[in-house]
């Protein structure tokens, strides 16, 4: 008998557009605070997306952009402070409303709730973040909806490599094909498919650039029954919005 599948979502990008309105919003307010004359624009911001996880990137923003840094507190200690202030930034926009769910998130997890499927979640963002995004968007009693979450330091390496998938599937004695990934960057579908998941990628103004090879379906949105996704690639049997309907055609 075949196992019910699980379905796995990564966070910023995927379950809300966190990075250019959220997160990068959140950042500059973190230097502004310490009195550092950084502003990280829209279209730099989408550079440093490249780096995985908040403290490498601003770690990879020095080294490359303020090499001569001058600073009274050892690197890893004023890494770890701003992204501890950025964090609470985070989630003063989060509780204000700033960052909703994308199309069709809400709808697919109710869905799937309601057919007592398994949830999980595998994300280098940080646990602080995800609590604050399900509690802020879905309520707090959503964090529970996941029966495993996998975010931040968590694995030794962040995305694209496999080690955040490898550790869900693990802790959830679950095989790959037996999973669906939702993901919207090119570091997030390597390290799932690394991990020998089925992905389904929904994409963001930063990533609808990327290279999508390996992908299951390449969505602009989940969709909703009365506003269809738009297809990047991939074939959705016809169907205007993702659904359980939709993904059980991809279950092996």
């Amino acid at each position: 008998m075949t196992e019910p599948l699980t379905l796995i979502f990564d966070v910023d990008g995927t379950l809300a557009d966190t990075e250019k309105d959220g997160h990068r919003v959140a950042f500059n307010q973190a230097f502004a605070e310490v009195g550092l004359d950084w502003e990280w624009s829209i279209p730099l911001y989408g550079e440093l997306l490249a780096i995985a996880g908040g403290k490498e990137r601003i770690k990879f923003y020095i080294d490359k952009y303020k090499p001569n840094l001058s600073s009274s507190l050892p690197l890893p200690e004023l890494i770890s402070n701003l992204h501890k202030s950025k964090t609470n930034y985070y989630r003063e926009l989060l509780r204000t409303g700033a960052i909703p769910l994308r199309p069709g998130v809400e709808r697919l997890l109710k869905e799937a709730r309601g057919n007592n499927m398994r949830l999980a979640i595998a994300t280098t963002t940080t646990m602080a973040n995800v609590e604050a995004l399900l509690e802020y968007t879905l309520g707090k009693e959503s964090i529970s909806w996941f029966e495993i979450i996998g975010a931040g330091d968590i694995v030794p390496a962040k995305k694209p490599a496999p080690d955040i998938y490898l550790y869900v599937l693990e802790k959830m004695n679950i095989q790959a094909e037996n999973c669906i990934a939702f993901e919207d960057s090119y570091n997030g579908l390597q390290s799932a498919v690394q991990s020998g998941l089925k992905t389904i990628v929904t994409v963001t103004d930063y990533t609808r650039n990327q290279d999508f090879t390996g992908a299951t379906l390449v969505l602009d949105n989940l969709g909703e029954p009365e506003k269809s996704f738009t297809v990047i690639s991939g074939d959705t049997k016809d169907r205007t919005y993702c659904d359980l309907k939709l993904i059980e055609f991809f279950q092996d």
